[in-house]
């Protein structure tokens, strides 16, 4: 990716960033407290989890940083969504 090569350390540091947000949303989902449905959690936790890993991957230039822009796009679209109801 063009800003991957153009700043690393910025490119680095969101990585780091999106890694602490998706650990917080799983830490979330593990509370039984939380009032979402059991498969949405179960489905946030498996994408804390991916993202994770993934990230891992692109740090050690073994993957594609796509598919982790994906799934943050889907999530937002989905949140828009919530929203407009």
């Amino acid at each position: 990716a063009a800003g991957q090569q153009s700043d690393f350390g910025a490119f680095v540091q969101a990585l780091h960033e999106n890694r602490r947000l998706w650990t917080v949303l799983a830490s979330g989902v593990t509370d039984s407290d939380n009032a979402l449905p059991n498969d949405l959690r179960a489905r946030i936790f498996y994408l804390a989890e991916f993202t994770e890993q993934h990230s891992s991957q692109v740090l050690g230039n073994k993957a594609s940083v796509a598919p982790l822009l994906e799934i943050n796009m889907a999530v937002l679209r989905g949140l828009r969504q919530m929203g407009a109801t």
